[in-house]
C-alpha cells in the first residue's frame, strides 16, 4: 500500500474515544463468577454471575495451552459480562492485566508495541498485544479503507494512557512518519554525499542483495555487484556480510533505494593495460563451470574465460568438469584483452608441453605403432597414439578399396599402424594400416611386367578413361587415348578387353593397360615372323638379284 492512498479522516478524537469508554463501560463490566457445573460432554462451564444470575462459558477458556482444566466447581474466577448471557473469561484476564499494565505505566518512558488488529468499530480498531487490548483511533492507523485490516500484525507507539478509565490510546501513523522522517534524512545524506558507507547484508536473492545502511534498507542490483558484470550473489557473499556500498537512486514513490557494490570500488578496467597484457601469465581461480568453457577469477575484480578449447591438447573434452573443479587455483595464459568489450580470455594449454613436440621426440616417419581407435568417421578413424591423434583414412584401411573404417573399426580398437607422414606446423599425423600388407600390385608386379598382355573386365567408365578388373583381382586403367581402335562410347561394363601392361607403379598400386599398344605389339611380333620366315628361305643372290638386275 501507498502512502498517498492513506484516507485521514476529520474525527473528534475525544468524542470518540468517549464513546469508546462508554461502551466499555457498558457491556465490558468486570465481576467475580463461580463455577457451579461443568459440562465436557457439551465443552460449557455454567458461571454465577450474582444477582441471582447464570451465564455459560466455553470450556476453552477454562484450559491451559495442553487442554487441561483449570478450574473445578466451586472456584472463583474473574468475567466480563459482554451482556446477552455471555460472558468471557480471557478478556477478564486482559482487562486485569491491562489495569496493572496502566498501573506501572510510565509517562516519561516511550512505549512501542507489536500487535495483531483482532476488532473494528466505527472510530478504529482493537490491538491485541500480549492478551492486552489497545485501542487505535482510525485517524492514527495509516490503514486504508479499502483493505480488510482484520489479522495484520502492526507496531505502534503509545500516545496516550487514561488511568481513571483504564484505557491505552496507540498510533502506527507516528512510527510511520517517524521512519519517513528517518528514511529521508539517510537517503539524502547518502545520495548528497557519494560517499562509500558500511552496510549489513540483510537478505540474497537471485536478483540481488537487501542491504542495511544506517536502519535502511536498499537493493544492490546483481548487475550491480562487481565489475565483472552481472554475478549470482550467493556465490561471493553470505548474509550477514559487511559491504561498502554507493547510493545511486531512491524512488520516493516506491521508497525504493538502489546501492551499488562495484561502484564503490575503484573499475579494473580504467587502467587495464597497467593491470594485465596478453601473454602474461597469472593465477586464477575456478568461479564457473559450463559445458563450452569456464570462467576464472583472476583477482581485481576481473573475470576471464577459458573456453574448452583452451583447456588440454586433446581434441575430445567432453566437459571441462572432467579437468577442472570450482574453487581449485590453476596458472592461465592471458591470450586477448578486449578493452572494449571488457572481456578477458586465457588459455590453460599454452602452458601445458604440446603432445606433437613429445610425440616427434619418439617416433618418425615410417615408424609402426599401436594405438587405439576415438572415433569413426565417414572419411576414416581417428587412433590415439600416446597422447597424440592421428588420422587412418580409408584409404589407408586396406588393399581392398570397398573396406572402409566404418566396417572394419569401432571405437576402442587397438591397432597396429604406420606412420606415413607428420606435419608439426599443422600438428597433424597420418597413419596406414595397409602399409603393413604387401600390395596386391607389387605382388602381380612379380609374375607381370611393362608389355605384358592381359584380359580385364570393364568395371567402370570415366571421361579419361575405363577401369578394367584382372584376373588377379586388382584394377588397371585404360585411358582414352589408349584404347585404339576400339570406341569410348562404345564402352560397356562386363565387357572384356585385351590389352598390354604399359605402367606398373608398386608404391602408388597402379597399373595401367593399353589396347592401342597391343594393336602396335601385335602388328611388330607379325613383322618379325615374317622377316624371320624369309631369311630361312631366301638365299643372297635371292635378297639382292632383283637390285641387281636393275
Amino acid at each position: 500500500m501507498k502512502f498517498e492512498d492513506i484516507e485521514i479522516e476529520e474525527v473528534d478524537f475525544e468524542a470518540m474515544l468517549e464513546e469508546s469508554f462508554k461502551k466499555s463501560e457498558s457491556k465490558n463490566d468486570l465481576v467475580a463468577g463461580t463455577v457451579v457445573k461443568i459440562d465436557e460432554k457439551d465443552e460449557i462451564a455454567v458461571i454465577d454471575i450474582g444477582g441471582g444470575r447464570d451465564a455459560t462459558l466455553s470450556l476453552d477458556e477454562l484450559k491451559d495451552e495442553e487442554g487441561n482444566l483449570i478450574f473445578a466447581v466451586g472456584d472463583t474466577i474473574d468475567v466480563i459480562n459482554m451482556g446477552r448471557g455471555r460472558i468471557s473469561h480471557k478478556s477478564a484476564l486482559g482487562r486485569v492485566a491491562l489495569k496493572e499494565f496502566i498501573a506501572q505505566y510510565d509517562d516519561e518512558q516511550e512505549y512501542v508495541i507489536e500487535g495483531t488488529i483482532t476488532k473494528a468499530n466505527k472510530g478504529g480498531y482493537v490491538v491485541d498485544c500480549d492478551g492486552l487490548e489497545f485501542f487505535m483511533p482510525r485517524t492514527l492507523s495509516y490503514l486504508s479503507s479499502k483493505t480488510d485490516p482484520m489479522g495484520k500484525k502492526i507496531k505502534a507507539v503509545i500516545v496516550k494512557v487514561d488511568k481513571d478509565k483504564g484505557s491505552v490510546v496507540v498510533s502506527r501513523k507516528e512510527l510511520i512518519e517517524r521512519d519517513k522522517s528517518k528514511t529521508d534524512d539517510i537517503v539524502n545524506e547518502l545520495l548528497e554525499n557519494k560517499n562509500p558507507v558500511v552496510g549489513t547484508i540483510k537478505k540474497i536473492t537471485s536478483y540481488g542483495m537487501f542491504v542495511d545502511v544506517g536502519g535502511m534498507d536498499g537493493l544492490v542490483h546483481y548487475s550491480q555487484i562487481s565489475h565483472k558484470g552481472p554475478v549470482n550473489p550467493s556465490k561471493y557473499f553470505s548474509e550477514g556480510d559487511e559491504v561498502h556500498v554507493i547510493a545511486l537512486d531512491y524512488d520516493k514513490k516506491k521508497r525504493h533505494l538502489s546501492l551499488s557494490i562495484k561502484d564503490a570500488n575503484p573499475d579494473p578496467w580504467a587502467d587495464i593495460d597497467a593491470i594485465i597484457g596478453v601473454g602474461d601469465t597469472v593465477a586464477a581461480t575456478v568461479s564457473n563451470i559450463e559445458p563450452y568453457g569456464v570462467f576464472v577469477d583472476l583477482g581485481e575484480d576481473l573475470e576471464a574465460f577459458l573456453h574448452v578449447s583452451e583447456i588440454s591438447w586433446d581434441k575430445n573434452v567432453k566437459h571441462p568438469k572432467d579437468y577442472l573443479e570450482n574453487n581449485t587455483e590453476v596458472n592461465v595464459e592471458v591470450i586477448e584483452v578486449d578493452k572494449e568489450g571488457r572481456r578477458l580470455r586465457v588459455s590453460l594449454k599454452s602452458l601445458l608441453p604440446k603432445p606433437m613436440d613429445a610425440f616427434t621426440s619418439e617416433n618418425k616417419v615410417d615408424d609402426i605403432v599401436k594405438g587405439i581407435v576415438t572415433s569413426v568417421t565417414d572419411f576414416g578413424a581417428f587412433v590415439k597414439v600416446g597422447t597424440v591423434e592421428g588420422l587412418l583414412h580409408n584409404q589407408e584401411i586396406s588393399w581392398d578399396k570397398t573396406k572402409n573404417a566404418k566396417s572394419e573399426l569401432k571405437v576402442g580398437d587397438e591397432v597396429e599402424v604406420k606412420i606415413i607422414k607428420i606435419d608439426t606446423n599443422a600438428g597433424k599425423i597420418s597413419l596406414s594400416k595397409k602399409a603393413l600388407q604387401d600390395s596386391p600390385v607389387k605382388a602381380f608386379a612379380q609374375n607381370h611386367k611393362n608389355g605384358s598382355i592381359v584380359t580385364g573386365v570393364v568395371k567402370d567408365t570415366k571421361e579419361f578413361g575405363v577401369f578394367i578388373s584382372l584376373s588377379e583381382g586388382i584394377d588397371a586403367l585404360i585411358r582414352t587415348e589408349d584404347l585404339h581402335p576400339l570406341k569410348f562410347e562404345e564402352i560397356e561394363k562386363g565387357q572384356e578387353i585385351t590389352g598390354v601392361i604399359s605402367f606398373i607403379d608398386t608404391n602408388a598400386d597402379k597399373i595401367r593397360v593399353s589396347v592401342k599398344r597391343l594393336e602396335r605389339q601385335e602388328e611388330r611380333e607379325a613383322m618379325d615372323q615374317i622377316n624371320l620366315d624369309q631369311n630361312d628361305s631366301m638365299t643372297l643372290g635371292d635378297a639382292f638379284g632383283d637390285k641387281f638386275k636393275r
